[in-house]
């Protein structure tokens, strides 16, 4: 039997609940017993989940414990922060606009490996994950807990040297791309070195992915007029880093980003199985482009 225990509900409120679904036999009873035991302003709000073969001691310890019902949500790599907010509503976790809100509020779960963000966002720190959340959570405690896993699952990375001494929110930034670069974990330092061997020489970095992101949609193919769009996230029109990662990469990109293959490719094309052919001039680019095309 699964009951919500809605907030600021006295005890009185939550016995007389627990009685119209048969968890309980007496009110009165469930009462007496709350406020001998001194747990009557200690019951936690939230879905709780009772078998009939719960006695009113074991009812009154998990509400005033909080043990309610908890959802396995699963967030791959890759996701951005809008999609883990539609997840997250979807499952009764927490309101999209409330998430959403506390993603631009970076400063309020600042970590060491945000040094550099700018954008004052959180974009990049929702790690994917799995996680396990109870419905109506506050949305301030949903991103606390994905940035605190970023830091936690990231924490042995940062002694690396990082490449072209970028700030942490650059590599992140970097990563995101190899993210949604990527579909082979073996090609990810790859894409990474040649992100980095066209920032080095001050080449726009071409990355459909960030006109995607600055689109905010997601197709198979981006059209030439799409590459128009006025948006510093637009990595055709503008050279650099876009300003902030356009999704939250996991650990395979983020070991890229910080782990470069050296080479001296400075294209990729990617192969209808998701691998990708490298090139190093713009006429072997162009070459490979039009033998994936046949």
């Amino acid at each position: 039997m699964v009951v919500v225990i809605p907030a600021g509900a006295d005890a009185g409120r939550v016995a007389d609940l627990l009685h119209r679904h048969g968890v309980v036999r007496s009110a009165l009873l469930f009462r007496l017993w709350a406020r001998w035991r001194g747990l009557e302003g200690r019951i936690q709000a939230g879905e709780y989940r009772f078998s009939p073969a719960e006695g009113i001691h074991e009812i009154l310890r998990r509400l005033a414990a909080g043990d309610v019902v908890r959802y396995r949500l699963v967030f791959p790599e890759g996701l951005t922060a809008e999609e883990v907010a539609r997840r997250l509503e979807e499952q009764g976790v927490v309101d999209a606009e409330a998430f959403l809100a506390e993603v631009g509020r970076a400063d309020r779960y600042w970590i060491p490996q945000m040094q550099g963000n700018t954008t004052g966002r959180l974009e990049g720190y929702l790690f994917p994950d799995t996680y396990e959340f109870s419905r109506g959570l506050p949305a301030d405690r949903v991103v606390a807990a994905m940035v605190a896993r970023f830091r936690e699952a990231t924490a042995e990375l940062w002694s690396s040297p990082r490449p072209l001494g970028l700030s942490p929110y650059e590599v992140v930034t970097v990563a995101s791309l190899v993210e949604r670069e990527a579909r082979q974990d073996a090609e990810r330092p790859r894409i990474a070195g040649v992100l980095y061997n066209r920032l080095r020489r001050g080449m726009p970095l071409q990355v459909d992915a960030t006109v995607l992101y600055a689109l905010r949609q997601h197709k198979e193919r981006v059209l030439y007029r799409d590459l128009e769009v006025d948006s510093p996230y637009n990595t055709y029109r503008r050279t650099g880093l876009p300003p902030g990662p356009i999704a939250n990469p996991g650990l395979e990109s983020l070991r890229a980003a910080l782990r470069p293959e050296t080479h001296e490719y400075l294209y990729y094309v990617a192969r209808p199985d998701g691998t990708h052919v490298f090139s190093r001039t713009l006429a072997e680019h162009e070459r490979a482009r039009r033998a994936v095309q046949r």
